[in-house]
């Protein structure tokens, strides 16, 4: 075998006939524009057919490619459907692995939980993790696709935006642990309660494998969430409740980060992260019961978490110059539910100088997207002092504020972006946080000029 799959067995994985010779894979892609030299190319038909994309990503050096009709001058492999074959060559690449697996879902903190993890494990082993938030029907597959057979652990995140689909995805992924970190009200107008988010959220613990476990928030869903591991399955819950297996003791935050004293599966740990919040605190409660689950040690566990800085778009801070004038950025843009932004907004208050929020419409709501928008007013005005708006909901909640803590509130994230832009000045500390769809990485663009 050279590299990440053979010829044969990617044959075999997705039940692919070779036309025009057979090639091995060092790696697989989906995007023609990132391929390396040596990958097999997938030809999904997403937004955009990707048979299209063939012959560009023969020519940055694609090995061979997967698809369901004959195109191309090299190798191929074809077979009826290009997205159930790369859901086969996941499940493929999981089936043949050592790797101990941890998958993450939950309404907030997937991402950053699923990192912290990614760099705890990375102390103990080989750790294979899932890029950005390839969290879908692809990037699933895709993620353990990519998943080389001798790593010694894994970590996959789960998402949803329609019902049904964690299921599937957790079956392919077999984790050994199953993190939810959260249920709120994101996807509510898709789910219609929150009691049906939590039900569609325990839908990842079908998938772990017995003798495994479930990390679960401790709170009011914990015993619905519960009922849906399977027997032998461990259940580990996290909070700060005494009762909580794994339990945050003390989170101590101050501008540069938050120091952490937690009690996991009865032992004390502290670690400092490099960016302050309680939610940053709890996130790291369940990646490390998580690890404690896996049977790692949890004081290594934390040393190995200690200074860890969250993702661009996901509370990553930095220094910019605007014209002349030093502000400080929170890039807080990938996306937004009303518990995200009230964990945003108490990381704002901590970080001196003139607070500024820019909010984008937090989607998926539904019915229910003024309601849970005008809610967050009270939050907004006690923390910014000026404040930026765009989208239709959002706009309910800026005509909430105080005349003085207005600043503009525009249609789109484009046309508000000018105005934020304009107002800035010397120390000020801007927030910038909205669901993806809201585009409020246009306003992170133009604030450090790359629009």
């Amino acid at each position: 075998m050279s590299g990440l799959w053979s010829a044969r067995d990617l044959a075999v994985a997705t039940n692919g006939t070779w036309l025009r010779g057979e090639a091995d894979a060092t790696g697989v892609s989906i995007d023609s524009r990132t391929i390396a030299p040596g990958e097999l190319f997938v030809a999904l038909a997403d937004a955009r057919d990707g048979h299209d994309f063939v012959p560009d990503a023969e020519a940055k050096g694609g090995t061979c490619v997967l698809v369901s009709r004959d195109v191309g001058a090299g190798p191929a492999l074809l077979v009826e459907d290009v997205q159930a074959a790369l859901t086969r060559l996941g499940e493929f690449g999981r089936a043949r692995s050592r790797a101990r697996v941890v998958a993450v879902t939950g309404s907030v903190g997937k991402s950053t939980t699923k990192e912290m993890l990614r760099r705890i494990l990375s102390a103990f082993g080989a750790t294979h993790a899932a890029e950005a938030s390839f969290n879908n029907h692809i990037g699933v597959p895709l993620t353990l696709a990519r998943l080389p057979a001798e790593a010694d652990f894994a970590v996959v995140e789960i998402g949803m935006n329609h019902p049904g689909e964690i299921a599937p995805l957790s079956a392919i992924t077999r984790p050994h642990v199953g993190v939810i970190t959260a249920i709120g009200s994101a996807h509510l107008g898709l789910m219609g309660s929150v009691e049906a988010i939590a039900d569609e959220k325990a839908e990842l613990l079908r998938g772990v494998v017995p003798g495994g476990a479930a990390v679960l928030p401790r709170g009011p869903f914990l015993s619905r969430l519960a009922r849906r591991a399977r027997d032998g399955v461990r259940v580990v819950s996290f909070g700060a409740q005494d009762l909580a297996e794994a339990r945050l003791i003390e989170a101590e935050s101050d501008a540069d980060g938050v120091a952490v004293t937690a009690n996991i599966l009865r032992m004390v740990v502290r670690c400092r992260l490099a960016a302050p919040g309680t939610h940053m605190a709890m996130n790291a409660v369940a990646a490390l019961a998580a690890a404690a689950a896996l049977g790692l040690d949890p004081a290594q566990a934390a040393a190995a978490l200690d200074g860890f800085a969250p993702l661009a778009g996901r509370g990553a801070r930095r220094r910019v110059n605007v014209d002349g004038v030093e502000i400080t950025l929170l890039d807080e843009s990938y996306n937004a539910s009303g518990n995200s932004v009230r964990a945003a907004l108490e990381v704002l208050s901590l970080l001196p100088g003139r607070r500024i929020a820019v909010l984008g419409d937090m989607l998926e709501l539904g019915d229910y997207a003024d309601d849970e928008h005008r809610d967050l007013a009270d939050a907004v005005s006690g923390v910014a002092d000026l404040v930026f708006a765009c989208g239709p909901h959002m706009r309910v909640m800026f005509d909430e504020l105080p005349e003085r803590q207005r600043g503009a509130w525009a249609v789109d994230a484009a046309s508000l972006a000018p105005a934020v832009r304009a107002a800035l000045a010397v120390g000020d500390v801007v927030l910038v946080k909205g669901s993806y769809g809201s585009r409020m990485r246009d306003v992170v663009a133009a604030i450090e000029d790359k629009a």
